[in-house]
């Protein structure tokens, strides 16, 4: 069904019992975050606070669960849209070549028109309250965590227009308050908005912004969906909902927004003005993104309906809400990439521990030598894909989100010596690992089942478990080059060893370790060994490979420790020798006066049973009191 509005979602969320209302007075600074991690990461409702210390309520959590994310898209299961997208796609592309088959395809290609978005010159419920004299201290803008720059807006959709070819785009870009009438507008390097920006920049004019928060909840998915460059947002969303997207015409420019939208900030980003300092700001990578330069958003008009409700998210060590997000995406646009990228691909996903863009497991059916690194090479190379840092790649039966399954398989079916490719290339702007800013080290995995042509001497199996490898890591352990050691993995026939290492007091204590580990009672039987600091369990799995994947650069952090065994350095390099080229990022938690706030006043929440905060585990990954880790080099 389709959404007039947050409060037509909220109404349903009741209904289905998957919202919990909390009256109770909880402060947009850091309270709303605190509790919502606490509820996000037990697997819980969305959250509506309603005394916040304005007139319009918050809504978050929205889409943190299968259920929510199905009910915002408007369907039984992820599978009903992957399938309707799939039948679209197969008709329309990948059909027969003839003209008599093409003209049946007609009602298809006129059918998807019938989803592109209407233009109106009328008002719309977005229009109900018109405010002239715009003040951004009206809405509940929450600051989500201690050492962020400010407030932020975390749900905007963002509308721009291309100068010259009038192309539209809608993005999702944090907003940090700068003061009542004024955003920056954090629009990374790769984004349409920022090429929008550039071309306006050129033309020497102001460009139109205008900044949608709200309405039907199927527009905030489509405005993060990975939709190719100049294909309109609002088609997706129709598409979905079968509906015509309806848009207005705002008040004080010329672009046009959803007649539905619970807010709309219209205003300006002046190409010529000086750039802001954002930032920092706890981002979904689990560490802050530090200060940089961006533009200035100038609000000139606020609209907003007569029963707005405010839409947030927060973003910090995952699992958060936008898990359920990428979850959607790999069902919905498994199609597209079939079709548009490689036939050969049967499944992708994206586990919560890579953050979306630090680890892609794909599945295929291979048919032919090579196939699994051509896949790679590809995919390296495709749209938001190019961004992605490692991709493994399997075949046959594996169930690819059954992880233990899934390195079974790969460690069964990989050659370390042979079947691992690096390379360089673009890497998401909040990437902090590389030693140079959005560019550096990728790794991909072929570790498809191997044909004849394809297996090398390097691939002999490795040999049974030694037992004296137990006393080997003692030895290491006791000596002081690591501080202790997950073997439960070589135990359950897993070829894998964690260490953690204390870098901050010995800069030099990981190159100690792999000079320990170059024995042949190691590496003939691990394949992958893995170094991380101190402060993380090596039992801790999910956080050892969020954390590795969050702090590793493959060209510069991996190695080969003789034929067949990987080290893979998961450390945090500001400690290395010399310090790092870069700043490097703390890691993003709550502070202890706000975990203590919110202990003291859960009982009048209403939520349940208390639910200790996850910050009390992620403090001890910190390194210093801040937003970053300091050094001297």
């Amino acid at each position: 069904m389709a959404y007039s509005g947050v409060s037509e979602f909220v109404k349903c969320l009741e209904k289905e019992d998957e919202l919990h209302v909390v009256n109770t007075f909880v402060d947009t600074e850091l309270e709303i975050t605190e509790i919502t991690d606490r509820i996000v990461k037990s697997g819980g409702k969305a959250l509506l606070f309603k005394n916040n210390g304005t007139k319009f309520p918050v809504l978050i959590n929205a889409y943190g669960s299968d259920k929510r994310m199905l009910l915002a898209i408007g369907r039984n299961s992820y599978e009903d849209a992957g399938k309707e997208i799939e039948t679209l796609f197969n008709n329309i592309i990948g059909g027969s070549h003839s003209v008599f088959d093409k003209l049946k395809l007609l009602p298809d290609i006129f059918g998807m028109a019938s989803y592109f978005p209407s233009l109106s010159k009328g008002k719309g419920k977005c229009h109900e309250v018109i405010d002239m004299e715009p003040n951004l201290d009206m809405l509940p803008i929450l600051k989500c965590w201690a050492h962020d720059g400010g407030r932020f807006i975390t749900l905007p959709m963002v509308h721009t227009a291309h100068p010259l070819t009038g192309a539209t785009n809608v993005g999702m870009y944090r907003m940090q308050v700068i003061d009542n009438k004024t955003t920056g507008m954090h629009w990374q390097l790769h984004k349409t908005g920022a090429n929008h920006y550039e071309a306006w920049k050129k033309e020497r004019k102001r460009m139109p912004v205008s900044v949608v928060l709200g309405g039907d909840p199927v527009y905030t998915y489509s405005a993060t969906a990975p939709l190719p460059e100049n294909i309109n947002e609002y088609i997706l969303s129709g598409f979905l909902r079968k509906k015509r997207v309806r848009l207005v015409k705002c008040i004080t420019n010329d672009l046009y927004v959803p007649e539905d939208a619970d807010f709309v900030l219209e205003g300006y980003v002046d190409p010529s003005e000086d750039l802001f300092m954002e930032g920092p700001f706890g981002d979904h990578t689990g560490f802050y993104s530090l200060t940089d330069l961006y533009p200035k958003f100038h609000v000139t008009c606020i609209t907003h309906r007569k029963d707005a409700v405010y839409p947030a998210t927060i973003v910090g060590v995952p699992p958060q809400e936008d898990a359920w997000f990428a979850k959607a995406t790999e069902k919905i646009f498994l199609a597209p990439i079939k079709v548009a990228v490689q036939p050969e691909i049967v499944d992708f996903h994206l586990p919560t521990a890579g953050v979306a863009h630090n680890l892609l497991i794909i599945k295929i059916n291979k048919t032919y030598q090579g196939q699994g690194m051509k896949i790679i090479s590809s995919l390296f190379g495709t749209g938001q894909m190019m961004f992605t840092k490692n991709i493994i790649v399997v075949d046959g039966n594996v169930d690819i989100r059954n992880y233990e399954e899934l390195v079974r398989h790969v460690f069964a079916n990989t050659s370390i010596g042979s079947d691992i490719m690096f390379i360089k290339g673009p890497l998401d702007a909040l990437d902090h690992s590389s030693d140079t800013f959005a560019f550096g080290g990728k790794m991909g995995i072929d570790a498809t089942v191997k044909m004849r042509e394809e297996i090398t001497k390097l691939q002999e199996p490795h040999l049974p478990v030694d037992m004296s490898i137990f006393s080997t890591i003692d030895k290491i352990i006791g000596a002081g080059i690591a501080r202790n050691a997950n073997v439960e993995l070589i135990k359950k026939g897993i070829p894998v060893i964690i260490f953690s290492v204390n870098r901050s007091l010995d800069a030099d204590i990981v190159e100690k370790l792999k000079l320990h580990l170059k024995t042949d009672i190691i590496t003939a039987s691990v394949k992958l060994i893995i170094a991380v600091d101190s402060a993380i369990n090596p039992i801790d799995i999910y956080t050892v490979v969020w954390h590795t994947l969050g702090n590793t650069d493959p060209l510069r952090d991996h190695e080969f420790i003789g034929d067949s065994t990987l080290f893979i350095d998961g450390t945090t390099k500001a400690f290395s020798q010399g310090g790092f080229s870069r700043r490097w990022p703390n890691v993003v938690c709550s502070d202890d006066d706000t975990i203590k706030a919110v202990d003291d006043k859960w009982n009048s929440l209403g939520l349940g049973s208390f639910l200790p905060s996850p910050s009390l585990k992620l403090r001890l990954l910190k390194h210093s009191d801040g937003d970053e880790v300091l050094f001297s080099k």
